[in-house]
């Protein structure tokens, strides 16, 4: 039978999510207590019970803006999503399911952000991709693995002076990462939200921050799941592009796993074509397509709301032009229902 998950369960679901090869970091429990919280969105997380067993599950939000439209996700505010099943009946069950309550709902499209294809038939988009490597247990592999340009950039950041801490909390994350995002004319999330995922997935989140003679350079929130770490949340002050302060910075996020025995580096989602495609094309990592499919209820026609979107060209333009703090101020507004 189909579930929705309560607490009792969440247990029974990470175990699941632990096991399952194809379930991501984002397909844990944690994520419907966080973005509940932090975004006020109703999330149906559905699960497949066999004989007392989970079989399959898929994580669902429901985003409605007047701004943005009404959507049915998995996942929201997450790269990957998407059914994950033990079997054929267990993840048909679940597509149903996930198509009845788009239905009832009543929203645009359902969204699926599958990290492989699983139903040929439904439109897809091409729009994004993902850069994964596998590391070498011997660091000085790893940096001779990075083509020859961008290892210049990591040791000029090293010759700078530029030093990596552990973070324990959210601000100097917030100033370096809502600064570049500003500059990007993307509208930052409310500081609470990091500090929900802090106190929601306590070890798997780190915040690594540069410093240089004290000052901030930049700073990252990564997530460590399974074997994988997936520098998440990022950015750098205006004092990191002199110093090279984005390489340095994940080079030590690199560094470190490496010193902790994981092995793999998820650099994550990028839209082709981005400045972030070519920066993770730089490190040597090469794009693999993630395969976003859509079930359209009440559009005609695929969702576009991202920002190589012509129509959001002026307000980007003005977004970059903001004063940091307003833009700290107002972005949260904006960025609870771009998810």
């Amino acid at each position: 039978m189909i579930k929705l998950l309560e607490a009792a369960a969440t247990r029974h679901w990470d175990d699941f999510v632990a096991r399952h090869e194809d379930a991501t970091f984002f397909h844990l429990s944690g994520w419907q207590d966080v973005i509940e919280r932090a975004f006020g969105h109703k999330t149906y997380f559905y699960y497949v019970e066999k004989e007392g067993r989970i079989t399959g599950l898929l994580p669902l939000v429901h985003v409605n803006s007047l701004l943005f439209g009404n959507a049915l996700c998995s996942l929201s505010f997450c790269v990957y999503g998407g059914i994950v099943a033990d079997d054929d009946a267990s993840r048909q069950m679940l597509d149903n399911q996930a198509c009845q309550l788009a239905q009832t709902l009543g929203v645009d499209y359902l969204e699926m952000r599958n990290c492989v294809q699983q139903t040929p038939e439904r439109p897809h988009k091409a729009l994004y991709v993902t850069f994964r490597k596998e590391l070498d247990a011997d660091l000085e592999k790893n940096m001779q693995a990075i083509p020859r340009k961008q290892r210049a950039m990591i040791r000029k950041g090293i010759k700078a002076g530029l030093v990596s801490r552990i973070d324990n909390d959210v601000e100097r994350l917030y100033q370096a990462y809502s600064e570049s995002v500003r500059n990007l004319g993307t509208p930052v999330f409310a500081k609470k939200y990091f500090r929900i995922l802090q106190e929601v997935f306590k070890e798997q989140c780190e915040i690594l921050t540069i410093e240089q003679e004290g000052q901030l350079i930049g700073s990252v929130m990564s997530f460590y799941f399974k074997d994988n770490v997936l520098p998440y949340y990022g950015g750098g002050t205006e004092r990191a592009r002199a110093v090279q302060g984005n390489d340095f910075m994940y080079w030590e996020v690199m560094r470190r796993a490496v010193e902790k025995g994981i092995k793999v580096f998820d650099y994550g989602r990028s839209k082709v074509g981005t400045g972030s495609y070519r920066f993770k094309k730089h490190w040597g990592f090469e794009p693999e397509p993630l395969f976003y499919e859509f079930h359209l209820v009440k559009a005609q026609t695929l969702p576009d709301i991202n920002p190589l979107n012509p129509k959001y060209q002026l307000f980007i333009a003005a977004w970059k032009r903001l004063p940091l703090a307003l833009s700290q101020r107002l972005g949260p507004w904006l960025a609870k229902d771009l998810g």
